[in-house]
């Protein structure tokens, strides 16, 4: 390939979503604040975070899963919208894993990836919905 060649990136966007859609759409949730979220299902404590999560953005987080930790003896977190995770992320995790059962639920590829890539997803219980994290 020649150096004036472009290469176009693959196609990341769903059915009739152009390359540029897709971007827009990562580039906005990159863009936007992480936000949690808490409530009770069945007798467990229910996190679910959104957004990109490190060093900066942690702090919300950190207080919910404390905060449901210190109510109930089982915490999921549903991780489905959480964009971006750095090792502090993986870091809350661990700890919040040692004060109480928790599950996580529906991560991420991204997150997905670094908790294989550490091994930390032989420690966490990793479950598909919020419903079957809560049961088990």
């Amino acid at each position: 390939m020649s150096s004036d060649e472009i290469v176009t990136p693959s196609r990341v966007g769903g059915a009739g979503e152009s390359n540029a859609q897709a971007a827009e759409q990562v580039v906005a949730s990159a863009l936007e604040p992480p936000t949690v979220m808490q409530y009770e299902w069945h007798g467990a404590g229910v996190v679910v975070a959104r957004g990109s999560y490190d060093m900066e953005s942690i702090t919300p987080l950190a207080d919910a899963l404390d905060t449901a930790a210190s109510k109930h003896p089982k915490v999921v977190l549903d991780a489905s919208n959480i964009t971006f995770a750095d090792s502090t992320l993986l870091n809350l995790l661990l700890l919040t894993h040692q004060a109480t059962a928790l599950r996580v639920v529906a991560p991420q590829q991204q997150l997905q990836r670094l908790l294989k890539l550490t091994g930390v997803d032989t420690i966490l219980q990793i479950r598909a919905t919020v419903e079957d994290a809560a049961a088990c």
